[in-house]
């Protein structure tokens, strides 16, 4: 089994098919695809002298490139190290470290600061330099075996705990999510477009495989990543395209759709997840641009393969638990099986709040190297997420937040999100993250870090009303903090851990009572 097969049989089945565009334009058809990454991994293996399950690092901006670079280190046996691009320089050298990296693709402008070790890298490869062509253009080869079990993709998590640990996805665990997405997600057609606006070096990236299996065109938009109005631009001139999209990306393509009068047209899906979407923001989402929406759940160690929330789902809304559905992650998908337990993995009842637990074909292998944080994670057969949820009767999951996140104020367990979720109703705020903080008396106090609409103030005594309304008054914030925006990471995702070392300003607005 290796997953660089499903280009070949694409390649052979549809050869004329475009399958890589920049924009709009054409950038390669499979047939040249193919050819390119046989030739690539015929060099990887042969003049660079890489054995299989060496490791090959990816340090790109999404380009034409990232695909056939990811199928020629498939092609030669090879596993690939996917690398954010905004990562600090030391953050990247350690990663080369960590996982040994014989190659490194990257361009000028990424590899300026870096310094890693000569002795391990055999070759730095620049994709914009003229010796790359050469490199795609000699004779190629044929993908080599590999097992379900060998390693494919080595990703490495954000570290926001410590040291990132290299997560070990294998062929098979690439299989079997590609599989699930035709199976709960959506359905591939020859032709559809999948448009990477998010990081290929994350989940984007990965949503490659299913497409590649459909014959389906790669999208590469000219800003190399995320341009709401280019994006909606691309949508109704390339028609059919899907794409995945953190929900700030989300909100922003809205945004941008309502303030041209657009409505989504060429859309075809947009798969969601990364984080919390919030009910409100997926039913105007809904509402402007109509049934497009997919919400996912996964994380690295079970990369976009936990749980799905379908479009029929979210607009299903006969159906008595609508609400309830529309605030869920979905049900699991096809080749998982998850449940909610306590500390020790005992699974509670549905209804009842715990860590979700998850395992399947999608589920990791292991940490790279690390066998003791390995063993930590995968007990008793299951992989510990170490989020927080929920599990009603009917197979849907609430997600309350990372175990990590939660609040204990006074003894009481109070979930940021349930906080967020009621504030986001107030019509003058635009975003908001909800953390604890260290308190003398209760260990944990609550503290709102809102962001307002353009050109609106915030009177907090509305949002205090607000929260006191809707949810208990020891789960209120006692300090709001208003920001411009919320500190994000390069996939959207809001940085807590940088809003924990905000610490405490003169400008906190505080209810103390």
């Amino acid at each position: 089994m290796n997953v660089a097969r499903l280009l070949t049989r694409s390649a052979r089945t549809f050869p004329d098919q475009e399958a890589v565009l920049v924009g709009a334009r054409v950038w390669c058809n499979y047939r040249e695809l193919e050819r390119r990454s046989g030739a690539l991994g015929a060099c990887l293996k042969e003049r660079m002298g890489l054995q299989a399950g060496d490791r090959v690092a990816l340090l790109l901006h999404n380009c034409p490139q990232y695909l056939e670079i990811l199928y020629a280190a498939w092609t030669a046996g090879l596993v690939v190290v996917p690398i954010n691009h905004k990562l600090h320089a030391r953050e990247v050298e350690y990663i080369l470290t960590d996982s040994g990296a014989r190659a490194l693709f990257t361009s000028a402008d990424l590899a300026v600061d870096l310094q890693p070790d000569p002795q391990a890298l055999v070759a730095v490869i620049d994709v914009d330099a003229p010796g790359y062509e050469p490199l795609v253009a000699g004779e190629t080869m044929e993908p080599l075996h590999r097992t379900p079990d060998d390693i494919a993709w080595l990703f490495y998590t954000s570290g926001t705990t410590g040291r990132p640990k290299g997560v070990m996805q294998t062929h098979r665990n690439l299989l079997s999510m590609a599989l699930c997405y035709f199976a709960d997600v959506d359905p591939v057609q020859r032709g559809d477009a999948s448009l990477y606006a998010a990081p290929m070096s994350h989940g984007a990236g990965l949503y490659n495989i299913p497409h590649v299996m459909a014959g389906a065109r790669h999208v590469i938009p000219e800003s190399g990543g995320f341009d709401p109005d280019e994006i909606l631009a691309l949508a109704r001139e390339l028609r059919d395209v899907s794409m995945f999209a953190a929900p700030t990306m989300v909100k922003r393509l809205v945004e941008s759709a309502v303030a041209r009068g657009l409505d989504g047209d060429g859309i075809k899906t947009i798969v969601y997840g990364g984080g919390p979407m919030y009910a409100a923001d997926i039913e105007q989402a809904i509402a402007v641009m109509g049934p497009r929406f997919v919400q996912i759940y996964g994380q690295g160690e079970c990369p976009m393969a936990i749980t799905a929330l379908s479009r029929d789902h979210l607009g299903n809304r006969a159906h008595p638990r609508h609400a309830q559905r529309m605030g869920s992650v979905g049900v699991a998908q096809s080749s998982v099986e998850i449940r909610v337990a306590q500390a020790d993995g005992t699974p509670l009842p549905f209804g009842e709040t715990g860590e979700i637990l998850v395992r399947g074909d999608p589920v990791m292998s292991g940490y790279w190297r690390n066998a003791e944080a390995t063993d930590h994670t995968l007990r008793g057969g299951w992989l510990h997420t170490g989020d927080i949820g929920e599990l009603d009767a009917d197979g849907f999951l609430s997600l309350k937040d990372r175990s990590k996140d939660m609040i204990i104020s006074g003894g009481s367990n109070i979930y940021p999100r349930e906080v967020e979720e009621v504030l986001l109703r107030h019509p003058c705020i635009r975003e908001v993250a909800v953390i604890g903080r260290p308190h003398g008396e209760w260990g944990e106090e609550v503290v709102a870090y809102v962001v307002p609409r353009p050109g609106q103030t915030l009177d907090t005594g509305e949002l205090d009303a607000l929260c006191l309304a809707n949810i208990a008054r020891f789960k209120r914030p006692r300090h709001y903090r208003l920001l411009d925006e919320l500190p994000k990471n390069s996939y959207g995702k809001v940085l807590k851990t940088a809003l924990r070392d905000l610490g405490e300003s003169p400008n906190d607005r505080r209810h103390n009572t």
